[in-house]
């Protein structure tokens, strides 16, 4: 499973979760390792790996 921490260094301090029928998917907006601007989708195919996605965007630090 793709991770938000491979793409972004710091988030935004909101995210957006679309609900599909085969699945969900959560765009992320923040900074990369680079400092520049950029947005993440992931696409997941269960509510568990979801979850874990939201709790790695919660983890990591905010843009300031």
């Amino acid at each position: 499973m793709a991770k938000i921490s491979d793409k972004l260094a710091k988030v935004n301090d909101n995210y957006t979760v679309n609900i599909y029928d085969n699945g969900f998917m959560i765009e992320v907006a923040g900074r990369d390792h680079d400092d520049e601007w950029k947005a993440s989708k992931v696409i997941v195919s269960s509510v568990d790996e979801l979850i874990e996605l939201v709790k790695e965007v919660s983890a990591l630090p905010r843009n300031d």
